[in-house]
């Protein structure tokens, strides 16, 4: 597994927005099948219908265990066999871009995928917009970075890394990112 820095890190772009950028080792047309085929979603993110067109359903059906051997911690035990979540294609523009609802919170906010031939690889961007608050936005970046390195992981052909300890790293990383200018300014005052 190629070693990690905080390049996967997601960054706040706009009040209530989250973004994560990520070099995927696959075309852009391999990487929409596995934005839009519930089979290939389930093995990165979560399987579920998803109508292919502007208007369409689409639903997440969260298996975490089937990510990766690690089991939910239990903060998230509630996510070990989610019901199907509904949302609502947006924006669809193969294999370009992507758009719709985010299940996870009854629609509210809205999740956007950019894809662009990058050498022989895409490059993807993950916008996450209208997030409740701060801790909701760690919260989605971090889940987000986790859920898109198996994505990496599955694209080129490596075993899976864990999803929940993966998150975990990641949580903390974004808890500092993401700290509110007062607390930052605090710890760097003498």
């Amino acid at each position: 597994m190629p070693a990690r820095t905080g390049a996967e890190l997601g960054r706040i772009v706009a009040p209530q927005t989250v973004r994560v950028e990520r070099f995927l080792p696959a075309p852009p047309d391999r990487v929409w099948q596995y934005l839009t085929e519930s089979g290939l979603r389930r093995r990165w993110l979560a399987g579920g219908l998803m109508e292919p067109q502007a208007g369409g359903k689409v639903e997440h059906l969260f298996r975490h265990a089937e990510l990766s051997a690690e089991p939910n911690p239990p903060r998230y035990a509630g996510f070990a066999d989610s019901p199907a979540m509904p949302g609502k294609v947006t924006v669809w523009e193969p294999p370009q871009r992507l758009a719709y609802s985010w299940p996870g919170d009854g629609g509210v906010s809205e999740v956007v995928f950019e894809l662009s031939p990058d050498g022989a690889g895409t490059r993807l961007v993950l916008t996450h917009v209208r997030l409740a608050d701060r801790d909701t936005m760690v919260s989605v970046a971090s889940g987000w970075g986790a859920h898109l390195g198996i994505l990496d992981d599955v694209l080129a052909g490596r075993p899976p890394r864990g999803f929940w300890s993966e998150h975990a790293r990641l949580e903390a990383l974004h808890e500092a990112a993401f700290a509110p200018a007062a607390d930052t300014a605090r710890e760097t005052s003498p």
